[in-house]
């Protein structure tokens, strides 16, 4: 493969509901440019971009793949992302590299909601996009109504720059708006034609639109257009090229990925009106001080800099870094900085990756993406750059998990496997959170929903061959008190020689600001301050485990008023256990209760679904604190609910807004668990224990 400097380079990203095609475009694409002489299918499992067992498995992307195409003395590196938005942290990282973007819909399913979510990550990414519509050969293919879907749900900026001639299997190309040119397919090449008398008409009346468009993007046109004036076919593309560029103008292209209609005609559209990453902006970081911004424009003739979008483990290979060089050079052997730990690293093999398939090179430009093995020190939102002139880009903000599962090997033999293959994935996805629950004993795994919590438990099988289950989370509540109470506290044991003598006299309170107090209004010396601390650590030892489940117990401040002690028989032993019989048996009079966690959601919705979401928070024993507007069509709902309502509410927010609603969560505090739950709460925990 040759090299390519930031002129010729356009990294376009490739998004789209699941099951709409992308994978199947992405492997059209470069067979069309010619990269493969043999074209592979997802049902086959033989494609470039989905090569793991899981994607293969599942028959769809969970990871982004990079198909480099070399088309016209330009390289489009074309990333394959997944279709499920529960791999945001993926198709983020992934957005952050690339200058274009293509949104790929299904014609017989209109602008789905994955389609939706996607497009308003582009949109926040600020990327040029061409909107392709894909299986325009299949049944029930309406093309007027998918465009006005597109229109209502997507935005007017979209211009449709073809006309699909033929319906479902007798489709076979479309009029080129542009170009005023009939596009017959046949194989990899089109044909050009004459576009039919009865399409003319039409054709003519959406070019019109187009040319308003086009002349909006630049003054000069714009007086030529207002004088009457025939804009020439150069200063029709200039000005779509500033229309895109700016996202002012969203073409609208068709086609057939399988049939591979289409592609050829989407390749010369990304290569005339998207544009190359010389004409992006400059990179914006920091200096190594994190508080001076400085930048980079994409150029060889800058320092050298790059940012890791990506990390995988392969089991032979293992650490492959994957990233976009931002500025100058990167060389075969090359020492650089690793600006987030300030350590250096030599580059060993660098490569160009195609799928699974790496290609060695020895230098790679500003701009393009490339691939380097064993960087022990180098991960994903990683910074590498001159030690002359460091830098370091902003790591990339991706939602927390929003659903925990528990999980456990199969085998009791595969527990250190299994700590070792989770930390691992983790470097790949740094979306997924792994925590010990010291009270449940339970090892959590967070992540984005179902999807993504079922691709790492498949990652952990398939490549590290643990075999694990799924249990539900336990929820942790505490325990408190609600009353003052008195008690006193005797350990004593006197049977000759060495004893046990202690007594203590306490007052429990409850407080809200703190979880424990220990405070003393002993007079007389009834108790040595030297024992003070004894009794402090039997207390605090006596709440780890409460009296009504054994949860631990918060809120709660205990005063020593009182005591006895024996010259010779006290110790600390005895105080310890004299101020755990004090409260046990002051908890007889304190209004001892559960306490359960307490979340803030942010929920986010379109306004068609606003009131099942917020009847349904009410029946969650929640409090909706707040709403706002969101983006266009979507309102953010702000709520407070129990943790033990919330513990799937992934799967059930998607299911009452058709896969449309997302949301976070943040624990806050501890509130009082309502009376008719306590005792079903404390027999269920007691069965557990």
């Amino acid at each position: 493969m040759k090299e390519y400097l930031a002129e010729n380079v356009k990294n376009v990203i490739i998004l789209g509901h699941l099951g709409s095609g992308k994978t199947s475009l992405s492997e059209s694409l470069i067979f069309t440019a010619g990269g493969i002489e043999k074209k592979g299918e997802v049902e086959k499992k033989n494609t470039i971009s989905d090569y793991t067992v899981e994607e293969q498995g599942r028959l769809s992307s969970t990871s982004t793949a990079v198909v480099p195409v070399e088309f016209k003395n330009f390289k489009f590196n074309f990333l394959d992302a997944p279709g499920a938005d529960e791999f945001i942290g993926d198709i983020r990282h992934t957005l952050t590299v690339a200058s274009g973007a293509i949104l790929v819909l299904d014609a017989t399913k209109g602008v789905e909601v994955g389609a939706e979510k996607m497009w308003l990550e582009i949109k926040k990414a600020k990327l040029p996009a061409i909107i392709f519509v894909n299986k325009m050969d299949k049944e029930n293919v309406k093309f007027d109504e998918v465009l006005e879907l597109i229109r209502t749900k997507l935005g007017k900026q979209a211009v449709p720059f073809c006309l699909p001639i033929g319906k479902k299997e007798e489709f076979s190309g479309f009029a080129d708006i542009v170009e005023l040119k009939a596009r017959i397919y046949d194989g990899q090449k089109s044909v050009d034609g004459e576009i039919y008398p009865d399409k003319m008409e039409r054709v003519k009346a959406l070019r019109q639109d187009l040319v308003e468009a086009v002349a909006g993007a630049d003054e000069s046109l714009l007086e030529k257009y207002f004088n009457g004036e025939e804009l020439t076919m150069e200063e029709i593309k200039h000005g779509l090229k500033l229309s895109v560029s700016s996202g002012e103008a969203v073409p609208v292209a068709v086609g057939s990925a399988t049939k591979d209609i289409g592609p050829l005609t989407l390749l010369h559209m990304i290569r005339e009106y998207f544009p190359s990453v010389a004409e992006c902006e400059p990179a914006v970081g920091l200096k190594t001080d994190k508080e001076s911004e400085t930048s980079r424009k994409l150029s060889d003739d800058e320092p050298f800099s790059a940012f890791v979008y990506k990390t995988t483990i392969d089991p032979f290979v293992g650490t492959i870094n994957f990233m976009q060089i931002k500025s100058g050079t990167l060389k075969k052997d090359q020492e650089v900085f690793v600006s987030n730990s300030s350590e250096v690293e030599k580059i060993g093999q660098l490569f160009i990756p195609m799928g699974k398939i790496s290609i060695p090179v020895d230098t790679v430009h500003a701009g393009d993406i490339c691939a380097v093995a064993k960087m022990s020190k180098v991960y994903t939102d990683t910074t590498i750059s001159d030690k002359k002139a460091p830098i370091i880009y902003p790591i990339v903000v991706t939602p927390s998990p929003t659903m925990y599962v528990a999980i456990r090997p199969k085998n009791k033999a595969d527990e250190d496997k299994l700590s070792n293959a989770l930390s691992k994935l983790q470097v790949e996805d740094n979306t997924f959170e792994i925590k010990r629950n010291k009270e449940t004993n339970q090892l959590l795994v967070g992540g984005q929903g179902i999807i993504h919590l079922g691709h790492i438990i498949d990652r952990m099988r398939n490549m590290f061959k643990v075999d694990v289950e799924m249990l539900d989370q336990e929820i942790v509540y505490r325990e408190t008190i609600k009353s003052v109470a008195t008690a006193e506290g005797r350990y004593v044991k006197q049977s000759g020689g060495s004893g046990y003598y202690g007594v203590v006299v306490m007052r429990f309170e409850p407080i809200t600001d703190k979880d424990y107090e220990f405070a003393e209004e002993v007079f007389g010396g009834a108790v040595p301050r030297n024992y003070f601390p004894a009794v402090d650590k039997g207390l605090q030892e006596t709440l780890e485990h409460g009296p009504l489940a054994g949860f631990p117990v918060i809120g709660v401040k205990g005063i020593l008023t009182d005591g006895k002690y024996h010259p010779v028989d006290s110790n600390e032993l005895a105080f310890k256990m004299a101020a755990s019989i004090a409260f046990k048996d002051a908890c007889k009079n304190a209004k001892p209760t559960i306490l359960e966690p307490i979340h803030k959601i942010v929920v986010n919705i379109k306004d068609e679904y606003l009131g099942d979401v917020l009847g349904d928070v009410n029946k969650r024993r929640g409090r909706v604190l707040g709403m706002e507007p969101s983006e266009q069509g979507y309102q953010k709902v702000i709520a407070e609910v129990p943790e033990a309502e919330i513990t799937k509410y992934t799967i059930d927010l998607k299911a009452m807004t058709q896969g449309s609603g997302t949301f976070t969560r943040e624990f806050i505090r501890y509130e009082e668990v309502p009376g008719n739950l306590t005792a079903k709460i404390i027999e269920d925990h007691k069965k557990q224990a």
